[in-house]
Protein backbone atom coordinates (compact mmCIF):
# COMPACT_ATOMS: atom_id res chain seq x y z
CA UNK A 1 0.00 0.00 0.00
CA UNK A 2 1.23 3.39 -0.97
CA UNK A 3 1.08 6.07 1.32
CA UNK A 4 2.55 10.20 0.21
CA UNK A 5 2.16 12.65 3.12
CA UNK A 6 1.59 16.02 0.94
CA UNK A 7 -0.75 13.87 -1.26
CA UNK A 8 -3.01 11.22 0.49
CA UNK A 9 -5.11 9.80 -2.54
CA UNK A 10 -1.94 8.75 -4.23
CA UNK A 11 -1.22 10.01 -7.59
CA UNK A 12 -3.10 10.29 -10.77
CA UNK A 13 -2.63 6.45 -11.82
CA UNK A 14 -3.93 7.68 -15.53
CA UNK A 15 -0.38 9.42 -15.30
CA UNK A 16 1.46 6.48 -15.36
CA UNK A 17 2.22 4.07 -18.32
CA UNK A 18 4.04 0.81 -19.05
CA UNK A 19 6.33 -0.89 -16.65
CA UNK A 20 5.53 2.25 -14.20
CA UNK A 21 1.83 1.91 -14.09
CA UNK A 22 2.36 -1.96 -13.09
CA UNK A 23 5.11 -1.38 -10.78
CA UNK A 24 2.63 1.54 -9.20
CA UNK A 25 0.04 -0.93 -8.88
CA UNK A 26 1.66 -4.13 -7.47
CA UNK A 27 3.03 -1.88 -4.75
CA UNK A 28 -0.20 -0.54 -3.90
CA UNK A 29 -1.45 -3.69 -3.79
CA UNK A 30 0.80 -4.99 -1.46
CA UNK A 31 0.20 -5.30 2.34
CA UNK A 32 3.76 -3.82 2.72
CA UNK A 33 3.79 0.24 3.40
CA UNK A 34 5.74 2.25 0.91
CA UNK A 35 5.50 5.42 3.08
CA UNK A 36 6.78 8.60 1.18
CA UNK A 37 7.34 12.05 2.26
CA UNK A 38 6.37 13.88 -1.35
CA UNK A 39 5.43 12.18 -4.34
CA UNK A 40 8.00 13.02 -5.83
CA UNK A 41 10.08 9.89 -4.27
CA UNK A 42 7.55 7.60 -5.55
CA UNK A 43 7.66 9.21 -9.08
CA UNK A 44 11.43 8.63 -9.00
CA UNK A 45 10.92 4.87 -7.23
CA UNK A 46 8.86 4.21 -10.29
CA UNK A 47 11.51 5.63 -12.67
CA UNK A 48 14.58 3.67 -10.54
CA UNK A 49 12.67 0.47 -10.49
CA UNK A 50 11.72 0.88 -14.57
CA UNK A 51 15.81 1.28 -15.10
CA UNK A 52 16.63 -1.63 -13.28
CA UNK A 53 14.26 -3.73 -15.24
CA UNK A 54 15.59 -2.46 -18.77
CA UNK A 55 19.24 -2.92 -17.43
CA UNK A 56 18.61 -6.66 -17.29
CA UNK A 57 16.86 -7.03 -20.31
CA UNK A 58 19.50 -5.08 -21.62
CA UNK A 59 22.68 -7.30 -19.79
CA UNK A 60 20.86 -10.76 -21.16
CA UNK A 61 21.30 -9.19 -24.88
CA UNK A 62 24.66 -7.67 -24.10
CA UNK A 63 26.78 -11.21 -24.86
CA UNK A 64 28.18 -10.99 -21.63
CA UNK A 65 29.36 -14.74 -20.30
CA UNK A 66 28.43 -16.24 -17.55
CA UNK A 67 31.26 -17.71 -15.51
CA UNK A 68 33.33 -18.17 -12.63
CA UNK A 69 36.20 -15.70 -11.45
CA UNK A 70 38.48 -18.11 -12.53
CA UNK A 71 37.38 -17.62 -16.35
CA UNK A 72 36.10 -14.09 -15.54
CA UNK A 73 36.95 -11.52 -18.21
CA UNK A 74 36.17 -6.88 -17.54
CA UNK A 75 37.40 -4.95 -20.67
CA UNK A 76 40.96 -4.14 -19.56
CA UNK A 77 40.34 -0.45 -21.50
CA UNK A 78 38.38 0.37 -18.28
CA UNK A 79 38.77 -2.13 -15.54
CA UNK A 80 41.71 -3.61 -13.48
CA UNK A 81 42.21 -7.26 -12.13
CA UNK A 82 42.61 -7.66 -8.70
CA UNK A 83 42.71 -11.12 -6.67
CA UNK A 84 39.16 -10.30 -5.16
CA UNK A 85 37.39 -8.46 -8.19
CA UNK A 86 37.80 -5.89 -11.00
CA UNK A 87 39.17 -2.06 -10.03
CA UNK A 88 38.15 0.91 -11.95
CA UNK A 89 41.02 1.99 -13.65
CA UNK A 90 42.17 5.41 -12.22
CA UNK A 91 41.83 7.10 -15.76
CA UNK A 92 38.29 6.48 -16.54
CA UNK A 93 34.49 7.67 -15.77
CA UNK A 94 32.66 5.15 -13.58
CA UNK A 95 29.96 6.15 -16.14
CA UNK A 96 31.85 5.19 -18.91
CA UNK A 97 32.90 1.76 -17.62
CA UNK A 98 29.44 0.46 -16.50
CA UNK A 99 27.83 1.23 -20.24
CA UNK A 100 30.59 -0.07 -21.58
CA UNK A 101 29.86 -3.74 -20.14
CA UNK A 102 26.00 -2.86 -22.02
CA UNK A 103 27.88 -2.12 -25.13
CA UNK A 104 30.72 -4.64 -25.36
CA UNK A 105 29.69 -7.14 -23.60
CA UNK A 106 31.22 -9.85 -25.49
CA UNK A 107 34.52 -9.13 -23.58
CA UNK A 108 32.94 -9.56 -20.20
CA UNK A 109 32.38 -12.49 -18.57
CA UNK A 110 31.37 -13.03 -14.52
CA UNK A 111 28.87 -14.62 -12.62
CA UNK A 112 24.82 -14.22 -11.41
CA UNK A 113 25.65 -11.97 -7.92
CA UNK A 114 28.10 -8.98 -9.68
CA UNK A 115 25.71 -8.96 -12.96
CA UNK A 116 22.81 -8.13 -10.21
CA UNK A 117 25.65 -5.55 -8.91
CA UNK A 118 25.73 -4.46 -12.35
CA UNK A 119 22.37 -4.06 -13.45
CA UNK A 120 21.84 -1.69 -10.15
CA UNK A 121 24.91 0.37 -11.10
CA UNK A 122 23.33 1.09 -14.63
CA UNK A 123 20.27 1.71 -13.56
CA UNK A 124 20.60 4.46 -10.94
CA UNK A 125 23.20 5.87 -13.40
CA UNK A 126 20.50 6.29 -15.87
CA UNK A 127 18.34 7.57 -13.12
CA UNK A 128 20.38 10.58 -11.32
CA UNK A 129 22.54 13.24 -12.82
CA UNK A 130 25.57 11.30 -14.16
CA UNK A 131 28.29 13.80 -12.39
CA UNK A 132 26.52 12.87 -9.05
CA UNK A 133 27.10 9.23 -10.32
CA UNK A 134 31.06 9.41 -10.84
CA UNK A 135 31.08 11.45 -7.70
CA UNK A 136 29.49 8.89 -5.78
CA UNK A 137 31.22 5.55 -7.53
CA UNK A 138 34.74 6.34 -7.97
CA UNK A 139 37.04 3.68 -7.67
CA UNK A 140 34.98 0.95 -8.15
CA UNK A 141 35.54 -2.64 -7.21
CA UNK A 142 33.17 -4.98 -8.74
CA UNK A 143 32.10 -8.84 -8.12
CA UNK A 144 30.52 -11.02 -6.47
CA UNK A 145 27.96 -8.71 -3.97
CA UNK A 146 30.93 -6.15 -3.72
CA UNK A 147 29.38 -2.80 -3.85
CA UNK A 148 29.97 1.03 -2.64
CA UNK A 149 28.18 1.70 -0.06
CA UNK A 150 26.75 5.01 -2.16
CA UNK A 151 24.37 1.64 -3.70
CA UNK A 152 22.58 1.58 -0.59
CA UNK A 153 20.83 -2.12 -1.30
CA UNK A 154 18.01 -3.20 1.40
CA UNK A 155 17.28 -7.02 1.95
CA UNK A 156 13.97 -8.13 3.71
CA UNK A 157 12.71 -10.95 4.37
CA UNK A 158 8.86 -12.41 2.56
CA UNK A 159 7.76 -12.99 -1.01
CA UNK A 160 5.85 -9.88 -1.62
CA UNK A 161 8.25 -8.29 -4.04
CA UNK A 162 7.54 -5.65 -6.57
CA UNK A 163 8.91 -5.63 -9.89
CA UNK A 164 12.79 -4.19 -9.84
CA UNK A 165 13.32 -6.69 -6.73
CA UNK A 166 15.99 -9.44 -6.76
CA UNK A 167 15.15 -12.44 -5.04
CA UNK A 168 17.53 -15.69 -4.79
CA UNK A 169 16.46 -19.28 -6.36
CA UNK A 170 18.67 -21.88 -3.89
CA UNK A 171 19.88 -25.32 -5.11
CA UNK A 172 21.06 -27.05 -2.06
CA UNK A 173 21.87 -29.65 -4.31
CA UNK A 174 24.65 -27.90 -7.02
CA UNK A 175 27.08 -29.79 -8.85
CA UNK A 176 28.69 -27.28 -9.41
CA UNK A 177 29.73 -24.51 -7.09
CA UNK A 178 28.83 -21.62 -9.56
CA UNK A 179 25.14 -23.02 -9.51
CA UNK A 180 24.58 -22.93 -6.13
CA UNK A 181 21.93 -20.67 -6.88
CA UNK A 182 20.54 -18.06 -9.23
CA UNK A 183 19.74 -14.09 -8.41
CA UNK A 184 16.85 -13.41 -10.32
CA UNK A 185 15.64 -9.89 -11.14
CA UNK A 186 11.46 -9.54 -11.01
CA UNK A 187 10.34 -7.92 -14.18
CA UNK A 188 6.83 -8.96 -13.42
CA UNK A 189 4.00 -10.89 -14.86
CA UNK A 190 5.95 -14.61 -13.17
CA UNK A 191 9.13 -13.17 -15.05
CA UNK A 192 12.98 -13.08 -13.81
CA UNK A 193 16.08 -12.50 -15.20
CA UNK A 194 18.99 -14.58 -14.07
CA UNK A 195 22.92 -14.03 -15.65
CA UNK A 196 23.64 -17.16 -17.11
CA UNK A 197 19.80 -18.64 -17.08
CA UNK A 198 17.68 -15.50 -18.82
CA UNK A 199 14.59 -14.80 -18.78
CA UNK A 200 11.84 -17.36 -17.70
CA UNK A 201 9.07 -17.70 -14.64
CA UNK A 202 9.99 -18.78 -11.51
CA UNK A 203 9.18 -22.66 -12.11
CA UNK A 204 11.38 -22.14 -15.35
CA UNK A 205 14.03 -21.13 -13.31
CA UNK A 206 14.20 -24.05 -10.58
CA UNK A 207 13.72 -26.07 -13.90
CA UNK A 208 16.65 -24.85 -15.09
CA UNK A 209 18.67 -25.21 -11.64
CA UNK A 210 17.41 -28.87 -11.18
CA UNK A 211 19.43 -29.67 -14.37
CA UNK A 212 23.11 -28.48 -12.81
CA UNK A 213 22.28 -30.49 -9.69
CA UNK A 214 24.94 -33.89 -8.45
CA UNK A 215 23.92 -37.54 -9.54
CA UNK A 216 21.23 -38.94 -7.40
CA UNK A 217 19.92 -35.73 -6.24
CA UNK A 218 16.84 -35.63 -4.17
CA UNK A 219 15.94 -31.72 -3.01
CA UNK A 220 14.38 -29.40 -5.79
CA UNK A 221 15.93 -25.77 -5.93
CA UNK A 222 13.64 -23.21 -4.51
CA UNK A 223 13.01 -19.46 -3.93
CA UNK A 224 14.23 -18.04 -0.94
CA UNK A 225 12.19 -15.92 1.17
CA UNK A 226 13.59 -12.50 0.85
CA UNK A 227 14.32 -10.03 -1.47
CA UNK A 228 16.49 -6.68 -1.99
CA UNK A 229 16.19 -3.52 -3.70
CA UNK A 230 17.79 -0.36 -3.65
CA UNK A 231 16.79 2.77 -1.10
CA UNK A 232 15.22 5.09 -3.53
CA UNK A 233 14.86 7.79 -1.12
CA UNK A 234 18.96 7.75 -0.81
CA UNK A 235 19.23 8.09 -4.00
CA UNK A 236 16.47 10.82 -4.91
CA UNK A 237 18.43 13.24 -4.10
CA UNK A 238 21.06 12.92 -7.09
CA UNK A 239 18.16 13.01 -9.68
CA UNK A 240 18.35 14.70 -12.89
CA UNK A 241 14.50 15.44 -12.66
CA UNK A 242 14.41 15.96 -9.38
CA UNK A 243 12.58 19.51 -9.89
CA UNK A 244 10.59 18.22 -12.40
CA UNK A 245 8.81 15.91 -10.00
CA UNK A 246 8.32 18.64 -7.31
CA UNK A 247 6.69 20.58 -9.93
CA UNK A 248 4.49 17.83 -11.14
CA UNK A 249 4.12 16.67 -7.49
Amino acid sequence: MIRIANAPSGIPIASLKGKQREIYLAMQASSEIFYYEEAAILLFELILRENIIKAALELNKSGAVFTSFEYSAFNPAYWVRSSYGYLLRPDVLPSEAIRDIFVNGKKYGFECSTAMIIIYYKAVLDSIRESDFNYLFGGLLVWNWNNDPDLVIITRSGREFIPGDIVYFYNPDYQLPIWRGENGVVLGNDQYYGHGIGVKTAKGMIESLNTRRRPGAQRSAYMLNQHSRLNARYLFRFSKKQLLFREKG
